[in-house]
């Protein structure tokens, strides 16, 4: 990873935005102060209800440090999450963070692909699943991924199981030995403390405990390949986030937040989410799942007061409650980010929901903007916020020059970004002369979002759409290159193109078009075949195409058909217009 230059570091020092506080300062601080406050309702991963106070939180995060450790990892040992939202979520990345422990965010929906591709960056010690609490067997496709670890010469991670964990009242902590497993409360043999990256030099003292401009944990980015790129995160750069967040949301000890989104997404853990309210001694209420029902009888028993929802999340908040009537009473604010809200939509959900909407578009790279609770009904509902920091550095650039010339407010361009809580470069092997580093930061250390916006005179930015060959489903980013590579790999494929097509519920669905080979025959089933092919090749079930459409012949791009680019804008062009 790249450091921030140290005329910046001093700059953000002096301005306050980073302190001296870790997150193990944090934890020990906040579940002390609000000791006898309610922290976390939810149910654990046997579906027990669960209601724990800020004292009882940092007592299960301590034993959740202590099965760690009994698994074999110790201080500077990079572990996966792949949790749901049960209550073991935030004990696990509490006592990640007391432990000197750095998480990696993955989601419960990732699979073998992605998990592996981790595991294999971080070189981890250990991953944290949820035996078969989703209804799929978390065990078995760790022993999946161990398999392709194995493969690539990878020492796989210690399997650690939270649903194996004694349940509450038993005595703790305890460390399940699973014969079938044998890594599991074990540790594993012969561990190599661990290096900064796969394949990187040595980075002795890059994570040492203690050190707030260390990295604290890694997060993931959307990416615009089928390789996983990792973010890494530092305690006094996400802390300033998080108490920024808090300030600008106006949290306080009486704010009770739904979780509804994954709860290892950035938009959940910090804008201002859950360590935000953690951070005020108010209270994370976690849903397991994200349906109207589930939600709308949690903000009644709860008093939920604040909740993030997606776009199409807040569609079908909208369309639930005007056939029912449910008790959103205690709703102040709903929060929607992770895709372009529409205007339409946004001026909805304060007649239906009740509620004061508020926009917000980040990345988690690290740039956070967010409309303000004051800030009139017209930018409110037709901007995605302007940026958390004074020091936040935005530069809107044309896609189409090579000198990346800055083009005036009010036209649309690609975001770029830096600032005191956006990274410098992401966690690659090849440090900052890493392809994927060149890519993404610019010389003098701005980050190429992908995103394309306008900014009006207030500051305020408009998503107007993306630049890079990505998708934005729903809020989940899916490179394209994830889904052609395994199609284009089938003998009956001749060509395959990934495209993303308006959808007035997602913001874009995944439409993959298709040349088939001489003699195939497409259609319906054919599609239901390629769909089997993908879910069999490990990819997150989020990232199956939402539709197939088949072709003879693509259309010819200006520039040829190398230009994949130009291709897929041809091909949702003419979709679009279909």
């Amino acid at each position: 990873m790249a450091a921030h230059p140290e005329e910046f570091a001093a700059r953000y020092r002096a301005a306050g935005y980073w302190i001296d506080e870790t997150f193990a300062d944090f934890v020990a601080d906040r579940t002390t102060r609000f000791a006898d406050r309610t922290a976390v309702v939810g149910v654990d991963a046997h579906g027990t209800p669960v209601r724990w106070t800020y004292a009882e939180l940092a007592a299960a995060a301590d034993a959740a440090a202590a099965r760690l450790a009994g698994a074999g990892v110790v201080p500077g040992d990079r572990v996966v999450l792949a949790l749901p939202n049960v209550v073991e979520f935030v004990a696990v990345v509490l006592g990640c963070f007391r432990a000197g422990i750095l998480p990696v965010f993955a989601q419960p929906g990732h699979r073998e692909t992605e998990l592996s591709q981790f595991c294999a960056i971080a070189d981890a010690a250990a991953i944290v699943v949820s035996g078969d609490t989703d209804g799929h067997d978390h065990r078995a496709l760790v022993d999946r991924v161990a398999e392709r670890l194995r493969a690539q010469g990878v020492e796989p991670p210690a399997l650690v199981d939270v649903q194996q964990w004694p349940r509450p009242g038993s005595s703790e902590p305890r460390i399940h030995a699973d014969p079938a497993h044998p890594d599991l409360g074990t540790g594993r043999v012969g561990v190599l403390r661990r290096s900064g990256c796969a394949g990187s030099t040595s980075s002795e003292g890059l994570f040492a405990p203690g050190r707030a401009e260390e990295v604290a944990f890694l997060q993931l980015s959307g990416g615009t390949t089928g390789v996983a790129k990792l973010i890494p995160r530092t305690h006094a750069d996400y802390l300033y986030s998080v108490r920024a967040s808090a300030e600008i949301c106006g949290l306080g000890e009486e704010t009770v937040l739904l979780v509804v989104l994954p709860a290892a997404h950035n938009f959940a853990m910090s804008s201002p989410g859950i360590l935000g309210v953690l951070h005020v001694g108010g209270t994370v209420v976690l849903a397991r799942d994200p349906s109207p029902r589930t939600a709308f009888r949690l903000v009644a028993e709860e008093r939920v007061t604040w909740t993030s929802l997606v776009p199409p999340l807040a569609q079908a908040w909208i369309s639930s409650a005007r056939r029912r009537t449910p008790d959103l009473s205690s709703l102040e604010v709903i929060q929607v980010g992770g895709a372009r809200l529409s205007d339409a939509v946004a001026a909805e959900i304060g007649p239906v929901l009740g509620a004061r909407v508020q926009q917000v578009f980040g990345m988690a790279e690290g740039l956070v903007n967010y409309t303000r609770l004051d800030d009139p009904d017209e930018l409110v509902l037709t901007t995605q916020g302007r940026p958390i920091s004074p020091d936040d550095e935005i530069r809107i650039v044309d896609p189409a020059d090579p000198d990346e010339a800055e083009v005036p407010d009010g036209e649309e361009g690609a975001l770029q970004t830096r600032g005191p809580y956006t990274i410098r470069g992401y966690y690659a092997p090849g440090g900052a002369d890493d392809p994927v580093n060149r890519d993404a930061f610019t010389a003098d250390g701005f980050y190429r979002t992908g995103d394309l916006v306008r900014r009006l005179p207030s500051g305020h930015l408009v998503v107007t759409g993306r630049a890079k060959d990505q998708i934005n489903r729903g809020g989940e980013k899916v490179a394209t290159e994830e889904i052609e590579g395994p199609l284009l790999a089938r003998p009956d494929v001749l060509d395959a193109v990934v495209v993303g097509l308006p959808d007035p519920y997602l913001g874009e669905r995944i439409c993959v078009v298709v040349r088939p080979e001489a003699g195939v025959r497409s259609g319906p089933d054919l599609g239901a075949e390629l769909t089997e092919h993908l879910r069999a090749s490990g990819l997150a079930t989020y990232k199956l195409p939402d539709q197939f459409e088949f072709l003879d012949q693509f259309p010819v791009t200006h520039v040829g058909k190398n230009s994949r680019r130009d291709l897929r804008r041809l091909l949702a062009a003419r979709l679009s217009d279909e």
